[in-house]
């Protein structure tokens, strides 16, 4: 279903248009056929011989005029709080940005920015150097099991836990070589 959002708001900028006008020639008409002279009076302050239609159109137009600066004030915010998130956003992107080129270089991966372009030539494999079958298997016997038993558990304590005291100095028995 295709998107209909901008056809909605020219229909209601075109109403608008037409309500407004609207309004514009029933004020120009009620100020034509209203030409006598009123006194107008608040409390102290009075007003005399003043025409009857700018009693009825000057509150109309400063409503409009205060309206119309309260929305400027209120789409002036939203459009500071818009560029403050736009701000965010690039900084974030390029934060991306700099985290997958630290990535890709950690895992020697190809650069995200070169796509389409042709693929990095791979490097010239390094043959490993054969060594007599015996000698390997000779070099490492036993050392596995030596590493795993030197290694040790890191020691968690706790306030509310009683603490085992362990012997650091004994070692645990090392198994002969075999041959």
């Amino acid at each position: 279903m295709p998107d209909l959002s901008h056809l909605w708001q020219r229909l209601l900028r075109a109403t608008a248009l037409v309500f407004g006008l609207a309004i514009g020639v029933g004020v120009t008409v009620f100020a034509y056929s209203n030409t006598a002279r009123v006194n107008v009076g608040w409390a102290t302050l009075h007003f005399n011989s003043v025409p009857l239609w700018t009693v009825a159109v000057v509150p109309l137009v400063i409503v409009l005029a205060v309206g119309a600066v309260y929305h400027w004030f209120n789409n002036l915010h939203h459009f500071t709080e818009h560029m403050k998130h736009r701000r965010r956003v690039k900084e974030l992107e390029a934060e991306l940005a700099s985290l997958r080129s630290h990535l890709d270089t950690a895992l020697e991966m190809p650069d995200h920015d070169a796509v389409g372009t042709a693929a990095p030539t791979p490097r010239a494999e390094v043959e490993p150097i054969e060594q007599a079958p015996g000698a390997e298997a000779a070099a490492a016997n036993g050392e596995e099991k030596a590493a795993k038993k030197d290694r040790k558990r890191p020691t968690v304590m706790s306030d509310t836990e009683p603490v085992a005291v362990t012997d650091s100095e004994a070692k645990p028995e090392e198994t002969p070589a075999e041959t």
